[in-house]
């Protein structure tokens, strides 16, 4: 196991979503006491290679650093009211169960709050479908928060800390 890994299904490089939850797997990761650096798999620089034919050395490291992860922090900007097709084409990649026993944190960045449900309504059944335990709902994080996000994700991990740590100290056990 790698400890945390967050997973970023933002196209552009350097995004705002690629901050946002960088910080997120930090906040939580200093309250369960998980040592970093954490690792992040950032999709922005993996989408050609997503899409085409046959193996990427790229995609499977990534596909691996994924099913090594013991916490994963899935984040994406909200696109067309839910996550990316880049997120998507990723977890398309990943067999059934590649999650399982692994605590995931649903994150969605957006510009308005009618897109708040989307990150209940996609994409923590794509995560639960692929075997993860989700036990906190996810973090729907508005782009006007984001220059308070510090507050706000000391807030959120405050909150879900707990329910994390289970999981991974069970997922330990197994």
């Amino acid at each position: 196991m790698s400890g945390i890994v967050t997973l970023v299904g933002n196209p552009r490089p350097g995004s705002r979503t690629l901050t946002v939850a960088a910080e997120a797997a930090q906040a939580v990761g200093s309250r369960i006491g998980a040592a970093g650096p954490y690792e992040v798999v950032d999709l922005s620089t993996l989408g050609p290679d997503l899409l085409a034919p046959g193996k990427s050395a790229g995609v499977e490291a990534a596909l691996s650093l994924v099913r090594e992860a013991s916490v994963l922090v899935v984040a994406s900007p909200t696109y067309k009211g839910t996550y990316t097709g880049l997120l998507k084409a990723f977890a398309d990649r990943l067999p059934p169960d590649a999650l399982a026993g692994k605590a995931a944190l649903p994150l969605l960045v957006m510009g308005d709050p009618k897109h708040s449900l989307a990150v209940e309504v996609h994409l923590r059944p794509l995560l639960v479908e692929l075997g993860a335990v989700v036990p906190t709902p996810g973090l729907a994080v508005l782009e006007s928060q984001i220059p308070q996000i510090e507050e706000v994700l000391a807030a959120w991990a405050d909150r879900v800390a707990g329910q994390v740590a289970a999981v991974v100290k069970e997922g330990a056990y197994r």
